[in-house]
């Protein structure tokens, strides 16, 4: 375009030039009418040589201009690898590209922190699980060395020692468990096998499994479950969805409280399941459902998990066209699944 103008206004100006000069008295020596004659015998050739010239000044002051563009965004990129937290700052005529560019820098920042706190945790839960795997292993191999060494004892005795070393060893196998699983939620994509299911009868019959959990805390159920609700779902995975679910409200439920679980089936199927226990903070909601994330600091072994069965049931819910989410005020905690109708 800055070409085609030139173009005209070199055109135009030797017609200007022609009416100007026909408009005067000329006697034939004055430089301004010796000019007009030489263009006028050679106009051809000029306005080529004009044309020629323009082309070839705005071909290289676009040319200066693109490259000095592209060093400009260069530089923008070295400041992003190398100086992450300064801001871009590029020409005018490059503020779209300058808000791009600090909009993926402000991304690479909040990823590469995320990323850190993730690793952070996920090394801190190692140490743990780690430590905590000493306790039990040194229990079994202190009490099996007693039933070795002690023959004499009584079988009462004996008895009580081996379901100790016997519990012990079940709690071992749940810590080498959870490392298994940190590997795989690092490693591996979820595939699903999906049929249809009644979650009326599952979520039935897991309330019933768990009511020996909720007798240790003194926990009671509330259950209000729809009849004949069925799913198109990964039947195992959400199995193991719901069993997450009811562990973590058994962890974090005050003893002698309620436990309420609620199945519908609307627009969507609606799984709530609510417990009584301390209020979650606004912050801790947000951070709830990422990997190694414990609500509990604490390394306790009753509630001191790996942080991954909450962040790995948001993966099946999510695999399985649902949604999950989390409420929690009053010293109320509401899980909430939604899954499509089958």
């Amino acid at each position: 375009m800055t070409t085609a103008g030139l173009t005209a206004i070199a055109i135009i100006i030797p017609f200007l030039i022609r009416i100007f000069a026909n408009g005067q008295i000329w006697y034939g020596d004055e430089p301004f009418y010796l000019f007009y004659r030489l263009l006028a015998n050679n106009w051809l050739f000029g306005l080529i040589v004009v044309v020629l010239f323009i082309w070839v000044s705005t071909t290289i002051f676009y040319m200066k201009k693109a490259i000095g563009y592209l060093e400009e965004t260069t530089q923008a990129t070295n400041q992003m690898i190398n100086e992450p937290t300064r801001r871009i700052t590029l020409s005018h005529n490059l503020i779209y590209i300058q808000e791009e560019l600090n909009q993926l820098r402000e991304k690479n920042l909040f990823d590469q922190r995320a990323a850190k706190e993730a690793e952070q945790r996920k090394n801190d839960l190692i140490v743990y699980l780690a430590h905590d795997l000493r306790t039990p292993l040194t229990s079994v191999i202190g009490y099996l060395t007693l039933l070795k060494e002690e023959p004499q004892l009584s079988a009462a005795l004996k008895a009580r020692y081996t379901d100790i070393a016997l519990e012990k060893a079940l709690r071992l196998e749940l810590l080498i468990n959870e490392f298994f699983d940190i590997t795989r939620f690092n490693l591996t994509t979820i595939t699903l096998q999906t049929e249809t299911t009644d979650l009326s009868l599952m979520l039935d019959q897991l309330s019933f499994e768990f009511l020996p959990l909720l007798a240790e805390k003194a926990l009671q159920w509330q259950l209000d479950l729809e009849k004949n609700v069925l799913a198109t779902v990964d039947t195992e995975k959400i199995a193991r969805v719901f069993d997450n679910l009811i562990r973590n409200a058994i962890n974090y439920s005050y003893p002698d409280s309620l436990l309420q679980l609620t199945l519908r089936q609307e627009e969507t199927i609606l799984i709530q399941l609510t417990n009584h226990g301390k209020t979650i903070a606004p912050e801790k909601l947000a951070l709830i459902f990422e990997p190694f994330y414990r609500m509990d600091s604490s390394r306790a072994t009753a509630t001191g998990g790996t942080g991954l069965g909450l962040p790995i049931a948001k993966a099946m819910v999510e695999a399985m066209s649902g949604k999950i989410w989390v409420e929690s005020k009053d010293e109320t905690i509401t899980f909430f699944v939604s899954l499509p109708l089958s």
